[in-house]
């Protein structure tokens, strides 16, 4: 079966599963994720399920992307400037990049960066801004963001995302240690927002680099 055909079939599952963004489903139709899995997964590849992609980390489930990218994207026009926390080999950020033209995409762990600009040049993805950077500490330099989405569990909301949100802007962030939820933090002028949503179950969002 051809990654097109593997692919709608995907987007079909999102459908059913809930997600009814129709920009959201054709960015990630536009995203062939079996590039971004180790060769020896890439039969999985559109399986609605995390898979491993080593040191530790994994490429998250395609419902999990897309519902965190719905939950930023719903009742507004575009992302605008966005910040990605926990990039891994690139799949989430090369989805945002189908919706917005600034991404900001960090990652800890230099071996996965490395990994992830391999494969935003493989499909000439250059949209992208991917940084060896602390998670926690975000990316001052180009904040403010109108949109922020992290793909590891902390056990608190960290203050630098905050600060780097603009004001209008939105979070989305899997928060807790056992037991994590998703949690979608709204800046206004008065102050912030939190709603808390899903139960998800993430990597732990680590400080530091290696």
């Amino acid at each position: 079966m051809t990654s097109q055909r593997t692919r709608a079939r995907m987007v079909e599952r999102l459908r059913e599963k809930g997600i009814k963004n129709d920009a959201v489903l054709k960015a990630m139709a536009a995203v062939p994720r079996h590039v971004f899995v180790e060769e020896a997964l890439a039969s999985r590849a559109y399986e609605d399920t995390a898979l491993p992609l080593g040191m530790g980390q994994t490429i998250s489930q395609p419902f999990i992307v897309a519902r965190m990218i719905e939950l930023l994207l719903n009742g507004r026009s575009g992302l605008g400037r966005t910040l990605e926390i926990g990039a891994g080999c690139g799949y989430q950020a090369t989805v945002l990049a189908q919706l917005t033209k600034e991404v900001f995409a960090i990652e800890r762990l230099a071996p996965l960066i490395e990994k992830a600009k391999v494969n935003m040049r493989t499909l000439q993805q250059f949209n992208v801004r991917l940084k060896h950077a602390d998670g926690q500490l975000g990316l001052p330099e180009g904040a403010p963001y109108d949109s922020i989405i992290v793909a590891a569990a902390g056990i608190g909301i960290p203050p630098a995302l905050l600060s780097q949100l603009a004001v209008g802007g939105r979070l989305v962030l899997p928060v807790g240690a056992q037991e994590q939820y998703l949690s979608l933090v709204e800046r206004t002028p008065q102050g912030f927002t939190e709603t808390r949503l899903d139960t998800v179950r993430f990597v732990p969002l680590l400080s530091g680099t290696q």
